[in-house]
């Protein structure tokens, strides 16, 4: 399988994504759109992967070449290529499937519980995921729910928490990828935002050393692109 990741920040690594593609053998090929805006024939594509990052989908004047990219993407889901965002990734998603960001009430940075929805839980054939579940979080915006999309996850912070459009397009608003690894980058580069108050603004001490929720993370990351990989392989 072909995987290509859109990747953000300087300091963001693929986290438990790398480890899965190395065991499972598959090629992984990464753009920074802010650096290079050579992208890959969608041909040349099985899965894209729509990382994380700092900024937010409506500041295009602050960051020009944030269009380019929407315009790749909107490419690989015309395509009908399989497409998975996370956070940053979710949210373009959503705006370019009709949705719209804007800032969340509440920051949300730190382990967090969210809930999958009914419908989603009746619905077999998408990933293993309990009821329940405790993920890392790290945004300050939200994004509607685009028309045509299933809502999977919610959680009390915010309740947009994940879609899938037509059963190829995943997004999700949290970090499954987090490994410790990850964990300490974002502390060292974006520590001050831990400093705002709010009731779902974690400390460092509260974000650190959670090796349990790690590997509860990686399984997640692993179940999703399993179902990614099966999906693909039907196709």
């Amino acid at each position: 399988m072909k995987i290509h990741c859109l990747v953000h920040l300087e300091f963001e690594t693929l986290g438990n994504i790398r480890d899965w593609v190395c065991e499972k053998e598959h090629s992984i090929t990464v753009t920074m759109p802010s650096e290079n805006q050579l992208y890959p024939e969608p041909d040349d594509i099985d899965l894209l992967i729509i990382m994380g990052g700092l900024m937010s989908v409506y500041q295009e004047d602050e960051y020009p070449w944030m269009k380019q990219e929407k315009e790749f993407v909107k490419s690989i889901i015309s395509c009908g290529k399989a497409v998975y965002g996370i956070c940053f990734g979710a949210q373009m998603l959503s705006e370019i499937l009709g949705g719209q960001v804007s800032r969340n009430q509440h920051r949300e940075i730190g382990w967090h519980k969210i809930t999958s929805l009914d419908e989603f839980d009746r619905d077999s054939q998408f990933f293993n995921i309990p009821n329940e579940l405790t993920v890392f979080q790290w945004h300050g915006d939200t994004f509607s729910l685009p028309a045509g999309c299933r809502r999977l996850f919610e959680s009390e912070a915010c309740p947009e928490q994940g879609f899938i459009y037509e059963d190829k397009v995943l997004a999700l608003q949290f970090h499954p990828e987090v490994d410790a690894g990850c964990v300490e980058s974002l502390l060292e580069n974006c520590g001050s935002d831990l400093t705002e108050e709010g009731k779902y603004v974690s400390s460092e001490d509260e974000i650190r050393g959670r090796d349990d929720l790690l590997e509860a993370s990686a399984n997640l990351m692993y179940s999703i692109l399993d179902w990614f990989e099966k999906m693909i392989e039907n196709t």
